[in-house]
């Protein structure tokens, strides 16, 4: 009888939690399901290929793998599971390594490196003459943001995270409107339905939703998808080696432009490339020296949500001064990086699982290992 009673309340609580389970909405099943974001999440999306053209291969700099990583950051590479580390010198590869089954030729997420992907679009639609200026009022293009205190807010404000618009950037809950637009599959919808919560221009605060807006003006000014934009604009010439992936939010839907490029190391470093040349890719300005001088320029007039003065951030990159030497990099929730660092002509690329918990203002502790084993393999 015992055993009954405890077996009719085990099948009632299922019952209860399915029940539960079913009436949440897709996007919070799907949530609960998976639970944290993981790089290899392209494979539980639907996909848009970003086409890739003629390959352009890296040269190997003479001595290429000889050298291995300094027995000091082997820990922390092996506790944040790293999965890709590369390091090239004056265009040619230094060192690379991959861990975990993944290659030279394995996809894995970008996270938020992806905003800095958008980033650069807006540079190449300026340019091109599709947008007039940062300074255009996004309702310009997108008639949602048409009136009212929306109407206040430019491109400029969306690059550079000072919007004061409302997305909800909480990576833990899973009602906030990250979650949302991660599993969800009306992203779009989400995103014009932001409203102005202060004006905008005074403070710095990083939410996605200003990129996947920046993404649907791109939409709109490039007369198709960003994938096809990026294709055409930038992974073609850059002569990247494999197709990526953009995940999208549902079947023939809109990119997840805020994160969710997926590709590989070796593609990965040609935006690095990219900006150490200064817009220029053998020859072909792909997109003006004088955007990605602003771009890469920290938005110091902003403070802030903690008052401090935005030394780190420029429009969707991400900067830092290490050793003596200015550092330009894009930057994923789960520790995917690239790093620029000019002075020295040199590109660092870490793709893996995890990134360290502790910051030291703003920046995630391990980003410092990457760095200073990068500069050892580049000594």
């Amino acid at each position: 009888m015992r055993n009954f009673r405890i077996t009719k309340t085990l099948l009632i609580v299922t019952i209860v939690i399915g029940a539960i389970y079913l009436a949440c909405p897709p996007y919070l099943r799907k949530a609960l399901v998976y639970q944290t974001v993981d790089i290899d999440d392209y494979k539980i999306f639907t996909n848009r290929t970003v086409i890739a053209g003629n390959y352009q291969p890296w040269e190997e700099m003479p001595g290429y793998n000889q050298k291995e990583i300094q027995a000091d950051y082997i820990d922390v590479f092996t506790d944040l599971q790293t999965v890709a580390y590369l390091v090239i010198q004056n265009d040619k590869i230094i060192f690379e390594n991959y861990w975990g089954g993944y290659s030279q030729n394995s996809l894995s997420n970008s996270f938020s490196m992806a905003k800095s992907i958008i980033s650069i679009l807006i540079g190449v639609a300026i340019d091109e003459g599709r947008i007039d200026s940062v300074d255009d009022s996004i309702g310009k293009y997108l008639p949602e943001f048409s009136s009212g205190d929306e109407s206040k807010v430019t491109i400029r404000h969306l690059l550079e995270m000072s919007s004061g618009l409302s997305w909800d950037e909480a990576y833990a809950s899973p009602f906030s409107m990250t979650t949302k637009g991660y599993y969800g599959q009306n992203l779009a919808e989400l995103v014009l339905s932001q409203e102005s919560e202060y004006a905008p221009g005074k403070t710095w605060d990083y939410k996605s939703g200003n990129t996947q807006v920046l993404a649907l003006i791109l939409e709109k000014v490039s007369r198709g998808s960003v994938s096809a934009y990026a294709s055409a604009s930038l992974w073609k010439p850059m002569g990247a080696k494999n197709d990526a992936l953009w995940s999208l939010d549902k079947e023939k839907g809109v990119e997840k432009a805020y994160c969710c490029f997926n590709s590989n190391a070796r593609d990965f470093a040609r935006f690095g490339r990219l900006i150490l040349h200064n817009g220029d890719w053998n020859g072909q300005t792909l997109v003006s020296e004088e955007y990605l001088r602003k771009a890469l320029t920290p938005a110091t007039h902003l403070t802030d949500t903690d008052g401090k003065t935005v030394s780190y951030y420029g429009w969707q990159w991400w900067m830092l001064e290490h050793k003596g030497k200015q550092v330009y990099y894009m930057r994923g929730v789960n520790g995917q990086y690239v790093f620029v660092v000019p002075e020295s002509d040199l590109i660092i690329v870490r793709l893996g699982h995890k990134r360290s918990k502790d910051r030291t203002n703003n920046i995630p502790n391990d980003i410092f290992t990457w760095l200073d084993a990068g500069f050892a393999l580049a000594e």
